[in-house]
């Protein structure tokens, strides 16, 4: 006799299974069609206003950059916790990883930290990369004026009390 967890567990098992057969069987050319439509409904507005829509959007640069800074620090992050997980590390080579991690971590609170400072201050979405004392920001501007990116280097000396390197770079 089938008893009422087995029922329930029979029920819900057929129920994921029909959703899931379903959704494979789900013909792809209803999302093509959803996708068509809107971009002819923009196209249409574009040709009716004869203006052009703008959509202001981040830089693809500093999203390039802040892609690959996220995958260098994962990596380097994976590579520390084999460290700290690892059976055959000693007591000494944990702690130098934890510390590492624990830098790691307070860097990148220091990046968005001036990032968040830039986009207040400046209006300017920014890309901060933290290197010991080598500060690079790179913002997303039109002009390339000497004297923001010397405010810019002001806003950013401001957060320490030691000298750093800062260097600004300005991209479209």
């Amino acid at each position: 006799m089938i008893n009422k967890r087995s029922l329930w567990f029979l029920t819900l098992f057929s129920l994921i299974l029909v959703l899931s057969v379903y959704y494979i069987t789900m013909p792809s050319e209803l999302l093509v069609t959803n996708n068509k439509k809107d971009n002819t409904k923009a196209t249409m507005n574009e040709v009716e206003d004869n203006t052009p829509t703008v959509d202001i959007t981040e830089s693809e640069i500093l999203t390039a950059l802040r892609v690959e800074a996220d995958e260098q620090m994962k990596q380097d992050m994976e590579d520390l916790q084999i460290v700290l997980t690892s059976v055959e590390s000693t007591s000494d080579e944990k702690n130098a990883a934890y510390e590492k991690l624990k830098l790691l971590n307070m860097t990148r609170g220091e990046e968005e930290k001036l990032e968040k400072k830039i986009k207040e201050k400046f209006n300017l979405e920014a890309f901060v990369k933290i290197d010991n004392d080598q500060i690079r920001v790179v913002a997303s501007s039109e002009k390339h004026d000497t004297s923001l990116a010397n405010e810019i280097m002001r806003v950013v000396q401001e957060e320490y009390t030691t000298k750093k390197y800062i260097s600004v770079k300005f991209q479209k």
